[in-house]
């Protein structure tokens, strides 16, 4: 997804990626409703600040409760300041346009004078800063105010980009327009792929994903689930002690590969994808096709608009040709 400035937007995203602490957000957030409340009582609702349910103003307390949402729909996490005169204008066009958004995505509006511990959380240097949270990691950020129509057409990508895996996102669509959501005729071999996944099964998973993939090629659904699934079944299995033994010994192609999947299940992954780029460098031939396979296989991980992936099919295709 670009944004105004996609170099400073893409460091902060990865960034953000492998330095938020929400277990350590949620485990406060616990603890402090535990302390406040009664012992037959629920845990405190998240407070609205507005009519519309999915526009929130949020506490350390509530936060968590939010970012559970993000399984259903994307959350866009607003961190401003009541002081600062760009995160009031921001916040009022965030609100504009999460009110007619349906509920296909949700608005938490953060003020970071009273819940310092979420900036802190996504290490946040200014405000306001923006971030998407999807399945309870932040995907996407970017930091000040941008035009209305470049932060329309920013939560346009996000939903483009999340909509087949967020089940929310088109119903709150659907709210919008007022048009009725097809009922969805659920695949039997996707549903018990996916069991299989959630299982610890991966072989299983594999087997009803490529069933899928025999007869509708084209399934994007299918094809990253199966790419999710083999890359489970290995990383499972990795050492992350392979990492050092690549590192001693370059030559040791079996190293190489292990050592990138434990780099990828580490977050690392733009050393992953490095190491297996120097790699296709070195060899030649069927060694050569063998790791450009298994690095193909990891960008099918990620999203195809992530720029970790831009950057490494260029780097890839540089030491290739």
């Amino acid at each position: 997804m670009t944004r105004p400035d996609p170099r400073k937007t893409a460091a902060l995203s990865a960034a953000l990626s492998g330095a938020v602490d929400l277990g350590a957000l949620r485990a406060r957030a616990d603890a402090a409703r535990q302390a406040a409340a009664a012992p037959a009582s629920a845990a405190a609702p998240v407070d609205n600040g507005s009519s519309v349910p999915w526009i929130v103003d949020v506490t350390e307390a509530s936060f968590q409760t939010v970012v559970e949402q993000s399984v259903q729909v994307p959350v866009v996490v607003l961190l401003g300041a009541s002081y600062s005169p760009e995160s009031q204008a921001l916040a009022a066009t965030l609100t504009r346009f999460a009110t007619g958004s349906g509920g296909a995505w949700i608005l938490a509006r953060v003020d970071l004078e009273q819940a310092p511990r979420i900036g802190q959380a996504f290490g946040v240097q200014s405000v306001p800063t923006t971030v998407a949270v999807a399945a309870g990691q932040p995907i996407d950020a970017f930091a000040g105010a941008i035009a209305d129509t470049e932060l329309s057409a920013w939560i346009a990508r996000l939903l483009d980009a999340l909509r087949e895996r967020l089940p929310g996102i088109r119903a709150g669509e659907a709210r919008a327009t007022g048009v009725a959501e097809e009922e969805v005729v659920e695949d039997p071999r996707i549903v018990a792929a996916e069991e299989a996944f959630e299982a610890g099964d991966y072989a299983a998973a594999q087997g009803f994903y490529e069933q899928v993939l025999a007869s509708e090629p084209g399934n994007e659904l299918a094809r990253e689930g199966l790419a999710q699934a083999r890359f489970a079944e290995r990383a499972e299995a990795v050492d992350p002690a392979v990492i050092a033994k690549a590192d001693a010994a370059p030559e040791d192609l079996d190293a190489q590969l292990a050592a990138a999947d434990a780099e990828i299940a580490g977050q690392r992954v733009d050393e992953a994808f490095a190491r297996l780029i120097s790699a296709v460098r070195r060899v030649f031939g069927e060694d050569r096709d063998r790791v450009r396979q298994h690095l193909v296989g990891l960008f099918e991980l990620f999203p195809a608009d992530d720029p970790r992936v831009a950057a490494a099919r260029r780097a890839l295709a540089s030491a290739l040709y």
